[in-house]
């Protein structure tokens, strides 16, 4: 079964439950800073394994202490149900440091 694609106006409306996050070019994307360059990998080691439970990879960018991810899930056209659960897996992560 094919993921559906969130209409405009739901993605706006949900965004809220994702703090931190926002649009940019039809994607949900997120800016992040670390310490260092070890810590800003050993997050995206962490997320990486999620993503991999999940069968949801993100699109990203690293230099040195910057983390960029943007999501979208190419299947359904746009953005979709697993874009927000993965932006959530995402804060969680944050969260527990």
């Amino acid at each position: 079964m094919a993921t559906k694609r969130l209409g405009d106006d739901e993605v706006r409306a949900r965004l809220g439950e994702i703090p931190g996050w926002d649009l940019a070019s039809g994607k949900l994307h997120r800016e992040l800073r670390f310490p260092s360059f070890v810590e800003a990998f050993g997050f995206m080691t962490r997320l990486a394994l999620v993503a991999e439970r999940s069968d949801h990879h993100p699109e990203w960018f690293n230099v040195y202490d910057r983390v960029v991810i943007d999501l979208q899930t190419h299947d359904a056209g746009g953005i979709s149900e697993r874009d927000f659960a993965l932006a959530t897996a995402v804060n969680h992560l944050l969260d527990e440091g």
